[in-house]
């Protein structure tokens, strides 16, 4: 700091600058005054002078009253003028608290009288004195340097500072401020010499004492509230402890002063349910409604239980609450008996609500559960119990609650539970029981209890819809057992009848479309055993990955060009075992629901990642999962999304939402056989405007060390088509028929002797022995249907086992392969699928009989 140039000036000396800077103002007005009087005394001396005379006369006098108005009036003044800086000097030296300009780079351009007078004489100058002044100890010393720092910088800084004990005649404490004056427009690039810094400095002493005299009292406040008998605690808005007394700390387990230490929260206490309920008494205006007795939780894991008040902080509780407690467990400070005790601690830690009912239908009492079940956490005394069980109630429940109500109230018994809705959606159901309790005067006359039950009803809705599913799966699975035999027929018999028929006859388009037809019905019949879970399954093991590569060129056909379809898959898949071919139906049906759900264009992402065990957890609950490693498919859109009221029916066959035509209502109710058929779960997720994900999960297949792995990729049935037509199918050999429906037998003879083979046909099993008997050693395969009179398919196997193990068998059946296997307990023999056309059944036996 530069003292040496600080100056101070006891009065403002006259600037004689500034004094002619004021009279320059009249110095025109004189010259052309005097001129004037030459010319005028000019004139007079002439004859001529006379009328002149008076003209100059009427003259002077009107601009001698231009002038008496203007000055009576301020407009115009006569004396010199002060100068701006010695109005700046007057103002500074009038100020009784010590005052400093200077600029800043500490040259000090004025200080005011009462600097000195503060901070004393210092031969360097004021702020020689300030430094002397402040630097005695460490904190003043860096107080000085944060002052210094930020007038370099040109920063406004406040800083107070006490000073040395024993300074007699000064102040105990003095606030020093540095303050910028501001910048001169254009200004931006002064220099540290030209900006110009106010330095004040304040006495205030008093103002200290007197915040150490209210720090005394608070602090004396505090003592007091530690010893006293009650416990205090401040608690903010968002459930954080403040401040706890040694009372309160002391009933909940904790030594004098932990708690306060502790980043704790009220909830660590009271759990978030009584913390929630606290919070919303502190808002109820009446004092006799935030009364509450609540069981708090010990550092040692018991519990206290403690009477609490409520009393909001600021309005409505802007700035938290605060809770007075008084301890239950504590002998003499309430007149209740061990008994009572008791009773209140069962009453409120009871986990179902408990109201006591007066004989008008009020709630005199209700424990905490049945506030947060019923009420959502709001007060419940002297309400209605009629107008709190029937906030979200419809006509016909508000009757029963009304009508259970008042034969509580009147004494009587044995009344049936009611279950009511409540939440603020209505999602919780609670189901109430009514008793009523013996005439006491002055006492309650009914007590309701409250039990949730909104899992209990999850999980009936839950079995109803999976006894509606399973029983519809059980109907579809016979329905389409015997559609199939029916199919196998039709299709049979066309491909018999297209063999006969040129392309040019007209006969054969119809032929072809009943095959068409045929095929049709057949997928239809498809759908259902795969929601019914009874559809034959090829399973092989499958890289899930390559299952979706091979499928794009089919699935971007499928979008069409306003879609975006991205598929994204994770390195290193893990493998999974099920029916390549089911598996890509399952994803061509989500892509096609997804492209239905875009009409105008949008976005299709179709995922597959691997699911941990640990990750799977996190869907525990979700209803029918069962936690363990997956693969998953995933398939989004950006499409219309669902309703809720339709997520709960997409997987029920026949359930659509498209038009007439555009859709049977069996593509996800397959999709949800197939997946449950194999192991394992798809779920779905919707939001209307946003789009629909599918998400599928399938088990993963553990390879087993030295296993070698061969996957398999999906055929679809026009490729399978076109090799069956492109291969030879004819073949010799002795074949036994055993089918019970005379038209797929006629149909299967006449196919496989049109092919070269010698056919002898057997209605059911029995007859299949004896015709196996009187052909001993001449029957090359045995093709048999599985469900048949007298003699099954099964039955059937094992005897033709017991008399030529090495025989040649293939199963026919529209029953699943993997379910048939287990049922027969071997593997050893051929299984086709119903329906079948003709090339599928010659080209199986022709096959068989190559091994």
């Amino acid at each position: 700091m530069k003292d040496s140039e600080a100056l101070r000036i006891d009065a403002a000396p006259v600037d004689p600058l500034s004094s002619a800077e004021g009279f320059g103002g009249f110095l025109p007005l004189i010259i052309i005054a005097t001129a004037g009087g030459s010319i005028l005394f000019g004139l007079l001396a002439s004859s001529s002078g006379e009328p002149l005379l008076l003209t100059v006369i009427a003259l002077l006098a009107m601009f001698g009253t231009f002038m008496l108005f203007g000055i009576a009036a301020g407009h115009i003044r006569l004396g010199a003028r002060v100068s701006s800086s010695d109005l700046l000097k007057a103002a500074i030296d009038a100020q009784d608290e010590p005052q400093i300009l200077a600029t800043a780079d500490g040259t000090v351009l004025y200080a005011n009288a009462a600097v000195e007078g503060v901070l004393g004489r210092h031969e360097a100058g004021p702020f020689s004195a300030l430094e002397s002044l402040l630097t005695h100890d460490a904190a003043g010393t860096q107080a000085f340097f944060r002052l210094t720092r930020a007038a370099e910088r040109g920063e406004a800084l406040r800083e107070d500072v006490r000073l040395r004990p024993g300074l007699e005649g000064r102040p105990a404490w003095l606030r020093v401020s540095v303050r910028p004056f501001p910048a001169p427009e254009h200004g931006d690039d002064v220099s540290a010499r030209q900006r110009l810094l106010s330095w004040q400095i304040l006495d205030v002493t008093s103002e200290k004492s007197e915040e150490a005299q209210y720090v005394e009292r608070l602090e004396a406040s505090l003592a007091a509230f530690d010893i006293m008998p009650a416990g205090f605690m401040w608690v903010s808005g968002d459930g954080g402890i403040l401040h706890v007394n040694a009372a309160f700390e002391q009933w909940l387990g904790y030594q004098a002063g932990a708690l306060r230490g502790r980043n704790m929260g009220l909830a660590e206490l009271a759990g978030s349910e009584g913390f929630r309920l606290l919070k919303v008494m502190s808002g109820i205006p009446e004092a006799d409604q935030r009364i509450i007795d609540l069981d708090l939780t010990r550092q040692d894991g018991r519990i206290v239980a403690l009477t609490l008040l409520v009393e909001p902080i600021g309005d409505q509780g802007a700035h938290g609450f605060t809770i007075t407690a008084i301890n239950r467990q504590t002998t003499g400070l309430v007149e209740r008996g061990q008994q009572d005790v008791r009773a209140s601690q069962f009453f409120q830690s009871a986990p179902f609500g408990i109201a006591a009912l007066d004989a008008e239908g009020r709630i005199a009492n209700c424990n905490t559960a049945f506030m947060r079940m019923v009420l959502d956490g709001a007060p419940a005394q002297d309400v209605l119990a009629a107008e709190a069980l029937c906030r979200t109630a419809d006509p016909e429940e508000r009757l029963r609650i009304e009508a259970g109500l008042a034969e509580a109230l009147t004494g009587r018994g044995n009344i049936q539970p009611i279950e009511i809705t409540a939440g603020a959606q209505r999602e919780f159901t609670r189901r109430i029981y009514m008793s009523p309790l013996a005439a006491v005067q002055g006492g309650a006359a009914a007590a309701l209890y409250v039990m949730d039950a909104t899992e209990q009803k999850a999980l009936e809705g839950r079995v109803a819809q999976a006894q509606k599913m399973e029983a519809v799966g059980n109907l579809a699975g016979g329905i389409a057992h015997d559609f199939n035999n029916v199919l196998t027929a039709i299709i049979g018999f066309s491909d018999l009848l297209l063999q006969t028929h040129r392309p040019s006859d007209a006969a054969y388009r119809d032929i072809k479309n009943i095959q068409s037809a045929a095929n049709r019905a057949a997928s239809l019949v498809a759908g259902l055993l795969s929601f019914s879970r009874k559809q034959t399954q090829q399973v092989t093991v499958v890289d899930v990955g390559d299952v979706v590569s091979e499928m794009m060129p089919v699935l971007k056909t499928q979008v069409g060009e306003k879609i975006d379809l991205k598929i994204q898959s994770e390195r290193d898949l893990w493998y999974v075992k099920a029916d390549s071919n089911q598996l890509y139906q399952v994803i061509l049906n989500l892509v096609r629901n997804a492209r239905d759900a875009m009409p105008n264009g949008g976005k299709l992402t179709i995922k597959t990642r691997n699911v941990t065990e640990r990750e799977s957890q996190k869907m525990a609950d979700v209803p029918g999962f069962t936690t363990g490693e997956y693969v998953q498919i995933e398939v989004a859109d950006t499409g219309t999304g669902m309703a809720p009221e339709v997520m709960e029916k997409i997987f029920e066959p026949f359930f659509t939402t498209k038009g007439v035509g555009k859709g049977t209502g069996l593509g996800l109710a397959s999709v949800y056989g197939i997946i449950k058929q194999s192991g394992g779960f798809i779920l779905p997720e919707s939001e209307i405007g946003k789009g629909t994900k599918f998400k599928v999960f399938l088990p993963r297949y553990f390879v087993e060390d030295g296993e070698e792995v061969e996957t398999v990729l999906p055929q679809t049935i026009a490729a399978a088509k076109r090799d069956l037509n492109a291969t030879d199918l004819t073949g010799t050999g002795r074949v036994l028929l055993v089918e019970d429906e005379v038209d797929v037998r006629h149909f299967a003879t006449r196919a496989l002797r049109r092919q070269g083979y010698q056919v002898i046909e057997a209605a059911d099993g029995v007859e299949a022995l004896e015709l196996m008997a009187a052909n001993e050693g001449q029957i090359d395969i045995v093709v048999s249907d599985v469900v048949m009179p007298e003699m099954d398919g099964p039955a059937l196997f094992k005897e033709l086992r017991k008399r030529n193990p090495s025989i040649k068998v293939i199963f026919v059946s529209g029953y699943p392969n993997e379910a048939f296997r287990e049922t027969m307990g071997s593997d050893d023999f051929a299984f086709l699928p119903k329906p079948f056309s003709l090339p599928q059944l010659a080209a199986k036996v022709k096959e068989e009989l190559a091994k």
